[in-house]
């Protein structure tokens, strides 16, 4: 399709000018310009496009990034009194009515905008006088987070409130989890009692469980039990929400709750089963640990009898309870032969039970030991589980009881099971090196990340006293040195001998001859 008629005389006139020549006469110029069929020009100075009405040239999209430190300094730069919403909103509409939001912008404003306080409000009026876009559950979720961290609790509520129709499962946690998080368990239990109502949030066994869990999660068991029995006639519990239970009472450190509540769940027709006796096994040890370590095995046995007359198998998971208990208070020993028992009861290790053994026998110096239980972890299928944070550990382990020269060997075969070393393993090697006086070695490790693109900042680093190497005194001799106790007891003796020998007669020239 030609382009309109005034575009198209503009690029002819254009075209015809620069492409004349200098020596053209006026006549030329002005036959040139009213003759209808130009030549056209063999170097055109500018593209044809750039003077057509219509250009395929595609605008750049500008980096997310970019726009959310734009709308960061508008939010954080507003005075109180400019704080409200409305006035946010419209500022926002001035300058930001080309951008299209999306969940990765939202995230990033927020992000970037902690000190902006109740000006987010007026963020979440412009998204939704926002044509181009709606909310949903995730975003939502967003604006929960940020008010929660701020524990702007009521702007917290307002948005929910405002967006009720499309809140769900993920609002619903990021409220829970703030309010919890923040020490407010009645304002959460209170939130659970009236959200069907004021907020459009489903009350059922899902939003219960989830509840229950982030408030045993935080050691606020009797408020998550109160808040179970008031609506037991609505939603009954299962056997998952009871075990959440005695997680919190063991969590808190209550034996005693814990066990009651169990005594409770049994009466009630509940299975007590092995994931419940686990966590009572768990707070045993803990408070074994704390106030009677010589008391441990007797408890142990207690309850692990009480297990086996109840008919409750043990798993993996009650020998990860104990193995990890015992080495806790350094009695690895124990734990390798709980280790070598596990197959009497039909059970096998995981990587946790491995890992755990592996970090004891290195910090109990029974390295060998601890290679062999790399080599089994690795022929028992879990070799995927040693990544790099675990070698970390292991390295940490190695350099604070001095085995610098193992923890290499083991930082090799880390690179050669494929493990990419970061930032804090080359900066924990190197400084263990430089506290031995090693320097020569730390340079090579720090060309080596280098090479390997880890970006390790070099750093002064000091040497212990133990590894400097002692300057030697020089000695006036002029000085007199004082003796030693042991020199002037020697110096005395010979004197003592010279004495006694001084009183010898000794045989004349002429008797040693005759002899």
């Amino acid at each position: 399709m030609p382009p309109p008629l005034p575009s198209l005389q503009l690029r002819r006139l254009l075209l015809r000018t620069f492409t004349s020549s200098p020596s053209a006469t006026p006549h030329q110029s002005h036959s040139r310009i009213i003759s209808s069929h130009p030549p056209p020009p063999k170097f055109p100075l500018f593209p044809s496009r750039l003077f057509s009405s219509e250009t395929n040239a595609d605008p750049q999209t500008p980096d997310p990034t970019q726009i959310a430190l734009s709308f960061s300094k508008e939010l954080t730069g507003t005075t109180p009194e400019e704080a409200d919403p409305q006035s946010i909103s419209q500022r926002l509409h001035l300058s930001f009515s080309h951008i299209t939001p999306n969940r990765d912008l939202i995230l990033k404003t927020l992000n970037l905008s902690p000190a902006a306080g109740r000006a987010a409000l007026g963020f979440n009026d412009w998204l939704d006088s926002t044509p181009s876009f709606s909310h949903d559950d995730e975003t939502v979720s967003l604006f929960v987070d940020y008010f929660g961290r701020r524990r702007d609790f009521k702007g917290m509520l307002q948005i929910i409130a405002k967006h009720k129709s499309v809140a769900g499962a993920k609002t619903l946690n990021s409220a829970v989890d703030r309010l919890v998080r923040a020490g407010r368990a009645k304002q959460a239990v209170e939130f659970f009692e009236r959200m069907e109502i004021d907020y459009g949030l489903k009350r059922d066994r899902e939003s219960l469980t989830l509840v229950v869990e982030k408030l045993c999660e935080n050691k606020h068991a009797s408020f998550a039990e109160k808040m179970v029995k008031s609506t037991v006639n609505e939603i009954f519990p299962d056997e998952k929400i009871c075990d959440l239970l005695i997680s919190g009472w063991c969590a808190a450190g209550k034996l005693d709750e814990a066990t009651r509540f169990a005594g409770e769940m049994a009466r009630g027709g509940f299975e007590i089963g092995t994931v419940a006796y686990n966590l009572i096994l768990d707070c045993v040890c803990k408070l074994c640990r704390e106030k009677y370590p010589f008391k441990l095995q007797s408890e142990v046995e207690k309850v692990l009898l009480e297990m086996e007359t109840r008919g409750v198998p043990r798993n993996t998971e009650t020998f990860n309870v104990l193995i990890n208990n015992l080495c806790k208070i350094r009695r690895t020993e124990e734990a390798m032969e709980l280790f070598g028992r596990m197959g009497e009861w039909g059970v096998q290790p995981d990587a946790e039970t491995f890992l755990v053994l592996i970090r004891s026998l290195y910090q109990a110096a029974r390295i060998g030991e601890g290679d062999e239980m790399i080599d089994k972890m690795k022929s028992a299928g879990y070799g995927k589980a040693l990544d790099k944070k675990e070698y970390y550990g292991f390295l940490k382990i190695l350099c604070g009881i001095e085995r610098l020269e193992h923890a290499m060997s083991v930082f090799k075969n880390m690179k050669a099971d494929g493990c990419k070393p970061g930032i804090k393993t080359y900066d924990l090697l190197m400084g263990k090196m430089c506290a031995n006086n090693q320097v020569t070695r730390a340079n090579g490790l720090y060309k080596e990340a280098v090479r390997r693109g880890v970006e390790v900042s070099p750093k002064e680093y000091r040497v212990d006293p133990r590894f400097l190497k002692k300057k030697s005194k020089e000695v006036d001799s002029n000085v007199k040195k004082r003796e030693t106790l042991p020199e002037k007891t020697a110096r005395k003796r010979r004197r003592l001998k010279q004495i006694n020998m001084s009183f010898v007669k000794k045989p004349h020239n002429k008797m040693r001859r005759r002899m």
